[in-house]
């Protein structure tokens, strides 16, 4: 029943207003391809307004066993991680997992909502920072729960998401600097397009603050989270004046802190005896690098096992609220920060 009403009844008159067959609308519902983009924006649209919920009478005949996973890229270490933790759970489950490359870093493109739905998943984990309230609606209208996990911005309130603290990440790699006694601390962050790289900035730019110490502009400089951009942006900060060069670097991933690494072995300054870095995600090479890197944990692992844990509940039982979760970071020292010389 839906609205006091029987899916019958609601799908037919669904198909009488849009001037459509009920086989016209049992394709758009199973994402058939062979539908026009009007007429299937036009129906999508009415079984919104109607509320409409497709309904069946067992998980195995309304989903198959599937749990799918969406990134825009596949890091070969970075999505590791994510990818072991929805693994793990659905495993647990009984289920597989379908592995889906697709769209930019924000949002899937538009042909993978069609195919989403024709494999009618139990659950989708999104590696975005964001789902088109289009894309919400369709999914919503069939029964298939969605969980953004998201390490890399701030999805809308009413999305479901398992992400972490991204400024208190960057709070406790500056804190660290900074009782070591560095002064100059420069920050290489990411995309300025992403909310974790301005929460990453903000808590760089909070334990300054709070220690008295001036933030020159020069020592804020925004990357891409990947290796090239680490080095290219330590290279414009090696190259200011003595003076006013930095003697600790915040990366704001470990693929730019080891960007970093590389230019400071270019500019013949070792590390840490001349720079120190801190990078973030604590990616598991880390540790075996020379000299291993002091980073920030981003619990990415279990980020995927909450994520596709919250998908399967919202499959079973859909929740009275939008749950969102924010798992904690933590710094891990190791060997890539140390006093700074003495001036």
């Amino acid at each position: 029943m839906v609205n006091g009403m029987s899916e019958r009844v609601t799908l037919a008159s669904v198909a009488d207003e849009a001037g459509v067959s009920l086989s016209t609308i049992s394709k758009v519902l199973n994402g058939r391809a062979d539908v026009s983009p009007d007429t299937r924006d036009r129906v999508e649209r009415l079984l919104h307004e109607r509320g409409y919920v497709r309904r069946g009478t067992g998980r195995a005949e309304a989903h198959a066993e599937l749990i799918e996973l969406v990134f825009h890229e596949l890091d070969p270490i970075w999505s590791m991680a994510l990818i072991g933790g929805v693994e793990a759970v659905a495993k647990e489950h009984g289920l597989s997992v379908v592995l889906t490359v697709n769209g930019s870093r924000h949002e899937p493109d538009p042909d993978w909502i069609d195919g989403v739905i024709r494999r009618r998943p139990v659950g989708v984990v999104l590696v975005f920072s964001e789902l088109a309230l289009e894309y919400r609606e369709r999914l919503q209208a069939r029964a298939i729960p969605f969980v953004i996990v998201d390490p890399a911005g701030d999805p809308s309130p009413e999305v479901p998401s398992v992400g972490s603290a991204n400024w208190s990440g960057g709070l406790a790699a500056t804190r660290h600097l900074i009782e070591l006694g560095h002064r100059r601390i420069a920050a290489i962050t990411g995309p300025d397009d992403m909310m974790c790289s301005h929460a990453r900035l903000d808590g760089y730019r909070s334990a300054m603050t709070s220690a008295g110490l001036p933030i020159d502009p020069d020592w804020v400089r925004w990357g891409d989270f990947h290796l090239d951009g680490g080095r290219d942006r330590a290279r414009e900060l090696l190259a200011l004046p003595e003076a006013q060069r930095p003697t600790a670097i915040f990366a704001g991933s470990d693929l730019q802190a080891l960007g970093v690494m590389d230019a400071a072995r270019a500019a013949g300054l070792a590390v840490p005896a001349e720079l120190s870095i801190v990078g973030y995600d604590d990616i598991p090479f880390t540790r075996w690098v020379t000299p291993p890197l002091t980073t920030v944990h981003q619990p990415l692992r279990r980020m995927g096992e909450e994520a596709a844990r919250l998908a399967i509940r919202l499959n079973r039982e859909p929740a009275a609220s939008t749950p969102r979760m924010d798992l904690a970071t933590s710094l891990v020292v190791r060997e890539s920060t140390a006093p700074p010389p003495v001036e």
